[in-house]
């Protein structure tokens, strides 16, 4: 091991890091659990070059390698796990870019999400999707697991926007996916390919992005609240339905209301309130909340049209605290399916039983506008017991039922990789670990993470 760390410093001198603490953060993500092991090195990869040499290393040392951004992932896909060796933990220094000028342009993966990233109100390109962490989670982190966020219903998710991307293999060749025209369909497509797969294919060093101007006009924002989840779930089903796309359409059930509310020093939520915020935008902003508040109240919501900015501010506030409210409560699994917008009732129909029956705690948001659930399983200790994930396995299976899928932004990573076959089935979940050995023969790319190599 000491000499993979003198090869990887001759090399690349001081951006090869082995401070214990450096380390030992090294071993954990956003998920809340941890690795049981420490990496061997952190390479702060200042160029495609450091990566490129970082890889080749790696593959003529056998020494696996974990990439990571900011370590904003919630599935436990950028920790070090075991593998036939201690990990490398390679990963891109975020530095804060500006609003790009240009319709496309590639951008190292190390940036936050925020730089190509629109605030409200701002001029300018942005890209469409808008990650919670936008602060902080980085390019190539949303590319490896396919993020989202809340103006995805509208906008469309990361892959809506990647037009291609500079990958590293493992080997360290360097390969440029995707076209800079309009249409381009020669070959089979890797860019879509690597877009949520996880740091199993490659390191993404550089994307080309599409990005869209603000449309004009502005924003409104407005609330319905509701007797019980279920209710705010069908008032959200019958916005869908009802053929009028709000920019952000999010839900929060009773529990994480309360939680954010105690946390914020709001006033008590009464019990079983949930609610439902949502943001239109555009020059038709003014009427499409109108006809989105008609919609929600004809559902049994009682609506209230944010009088302010400072109003929508603050409701906005309230969504954006959900996960430090919950830390509030206890350890948190934070979880991630999702199902066809329809079935969203029934949805929460199931977390209910599931409480019930499994004697847990699932506070739960949800982006209503595409039906992609935050279910969060409270529990005490910083190890997972065994009827969470027993309530959890319950919880997966009911949203493969309903038409759904176990991820719907967060990725599958450590921890739900034992219910991807369920999901793919047999034949396609052996075809795409295949496929992974096709680039990474060795298996040292973020092994045991996504499929067992």
């Amino acid at each position: 091991m000491t000499d993979v760390v003198a090869a990887l410093r001759a090399q690349l001198g001081d951006r090869v890091d082995t401070d214990p603490d450096l380390l030992e953060r090294a071993r954990a993500d956003k998920s809340g659990h941890a690795a049981a092991g420490t990496p061997l090195a952190v390479v702060h990869a200042a160029s495609v070059d450091d990566v490129q040499a970082t890889m080749r290393i790696a593959t003529a040392t056998a020494t696996p390698v974990v990439v990571r951004g900011a370590g904003t992932g919630l599935a436990g896909g950028s920790q070090r796990r075991r593998g036939r060796d201690r990990p490398v933990g390679a990963r891109n220094d975020p530095h804060p870019g500006g609003p790009p000028r240009r319709p496309a342009r590639r951008r190292r993966a190390g940036h936050p999400q925020r730089g190509p990233q629109c605030r409200p109100r701002r001029a300018g390109p942005v890209v469409g999707a808008r990650p919670g962490q936008r602060d902080i989670s980085t390019v190539g982190g949303n590319i490896a697991t396919g993020a989202g966020g809340l103006l995805c219903a509208k906008y469309g998710v990361v892959r809506d926007a990647v037009l291609g991307v500079d990958l590293v293999l493992a080997d360290g060749r360097l390969l440029r996916l995707g076209h800079r025209s309009v249409k381009g369909v020669t070959g089979l497509d890797l860019t879509s390919l690597v877009i949520g797969s996880e740091g199993t294919l490659g390191v993404v060093v550089a994307a080309t992005l599409k990005l869209r101007r603000l449309v004009p006009g502005h924003t409104r924002t407005l609330t319905a609240t509701f007797p019980d989840v279920r209710s705010a779930a069908a008032g959200a089903a019958a916005v869908t339905a009802s053929g009028v796309q709000p920019a952000i359409m999010e839900l929060m059930d009773a529990a994480s209301l309360t939680a954010v509310h105690a946390l914020l020093g709001l006033e008590q939520v009464t019990p079983g309130r949930a609610q439902l915020t949502v943001q239109t935008d555009g020059a038709a902003a003014d009427a499409e909340a109108e006809a989105i508040a008609v919609t929600l109240a004809a559902a049994g919501g009682t609506v209230r049209l944010a009088a302010d900015d400072a109003e929508a501010e603050l409701l906005w506030r309230i969504r954006r605290s959900m996960h430090p409210a919950m830390e509030t409560l206890g350890t948190t699994l934070i979880e991630d399916v999702s199902v066809p917008r329809s079935a969203l009732p029934a949805m929460f129909d199931e977390i209910a039983r599931v409480e019930r029956e499994h004697g847990v705690r699932i506070p739960t948001v949800c982006h209503a506008g595409d039906g992609n659930l935050h279910p969060n399983f409270v529990f005490s200790g910083t190890e997972v017991p065994p009827e969470i994930w027993a309530a959890a396995d319950d919880l997966f299976r009911a949203a493969l039922r309903l038409g759904g899928t176990l991820t719907g932004e967060h990725g599958v990573g450590v921890l739900k990789r034992r219910w991807l076959r369920d999901e793919l089935g047999d034949d396609q979940w052996e075809l795409q670990r295949q496929i992974t050995r096709v680039f990474d023969p060795a298996g040292i790319l973020n092994p045991g993470k996504v499929f067992d190599r």
